[in-house]
């Protein structure tokens, strides 16, 4: 399984690293396309509609995002659109949440394959106008949100004993979050006065930019993303367990599939660009 793993991790990096450090978002924004179409994939068939239907909203939800691009290019859209998945993501996610995996299927198929394409569309919106913004930029996005993984797995296995919600994630802890939330806020604190500092960066880190615009609110800020990654976690989570789901799908061997990479990536970004342009 490990070595499986690696030979995925690998791959991927092999794919995403050259178009990410392109000068140009171009070839980026392709490639990602193409991952959000196989989510849409997954995300359609956790939602009751395997083969053909599966398909067909893959291929709708990555044909949205080249009408996208097509249609405004790599142009900054409305602020408004950040703040409307914004919405989304903390009142949505927190009904999710409370509702608990039985609750979901309740909800109907409909609802649930709108809702799940446009938090994916508007998350790839996101993670394309990051990579316009520059290479530290997002890189700043992704590590948030690693970060907080990392030091939340870590956190948990060592300090871990309430649990932070048994029904849908039951490794995940209390402990574990606010370990997280802890590595979120010392990694902004290095971006800010190390790298950006002194490093030759072609943008300012996303750190920085709250910083700039909100000053000391930007910690709240910082807790406020990070907290929201763990909630893009759980709703997956969620959701798989619902259908009963180990993994979104076998895309990605040794990893499960896209959705199971991306979870904690989907709210941060909208959310992150909606905390710039205030």
């Amino acid at each position: 399984m490990l070595k499986t793993r690696v030979i995925t991790a690998v791959v991927l990096l092999a794919v995403l690293l050259p178009v990410l450090f392109q000068a140009s978002p171009w070839p980026f924004a392709w490639v990602t396309v193409v991952m959000m179409g196989a989510a849409g994939w997954e995300w359609t068939r956790l939602n009751g509609l395997p083969g053909t239907g599966a398909i067909a909203g893959g291929v709708a939800l990555a044909l949205a995002c080249v009408w996208t691009l097509l249609l405004g290019g790599l142009n900054a859209p409305p602020a408004w659109i950040w703040s409307l998945a914004s919405l989304l993501w903390v009142l949505g996610g927190a009904y999710a949440l409370r509702a608990g995996p039985s609750g979901w299927p309740r909800i109907a198929r409909g609802a649930r394959l709108a809702l799940g394409a446009v938090l994916l569309w508007g998350a790839w919106l996101a993670i394309v106008q990051a990579k316009v913004h520059g290479v530290n930029f997002i890189l700043s996005v992704f590590c948030l949100v690693w970060m907080a993984d990392i030091a939340a797995y870590f956190g948990g296995r060592t300090f871990g004993k309430r649990k932070l919600a048994p029904s849908i994630s039951p490794g995940k802890s209390w402990e574990g979050v606010w370990s997280g939330l802890a590595g979120v806020i010392l990694l902004g604190f290095i971006w800010v006065h190390v790298i950006d500092v002194k490093l030759a960066v072609d943008s300012p880190s996303l750190y920085t930019l709250l910083v700039q615009r909100h000053g000391w609110v930007s910690l709240l800020a910082l807790v406020f993303l990070g907290a929201m990654s763990v909630v893009g976690d759980l709703f997956e989570s969620l959701v798989k367990r619902a259908t009963g789901a180990k993994d979104s799908s076998n895309l990605l061997p040794g990893h499960g599939g896209v959705l199971d990479r991306i979870d904690a990536l989907l709210p941060v970004f909208p959310l992150a660009l909606a905390l710039i342009s205030l």
